[in-house]
């Protein structure tokens, strides 16, 4: 086991843009673990429907 590691997980979520309403898509983040434990997110993006990466600030998780 190693002592810090980084591990990637893809989920889907519910997003609200303005332009588009409500969007699922799938969301990937890349987390920082310590002994198995997530200590902090380093960053989190999404794939578009053209396959363009984006970063997820432009977009609200609606509630």
């Amino acid at each position: 086991m190693k002592l810090i590691d980084i591990k990637r997980k893809t989920k889907n979520e519910k997003r609200y843009t303005p332009k588009m309403g409500i969007l699922y898509t799938r969301v990937t983040y890349i987390k920082k673990r310590i002994l198995g434990m997530p200590v902090a997110t380093l960053h989190k993006y999404r794939a578009t429907y053209y396959w363009e990466i984006k970063d997820c600030k432009n977009c609200v998780i609606s509630a």
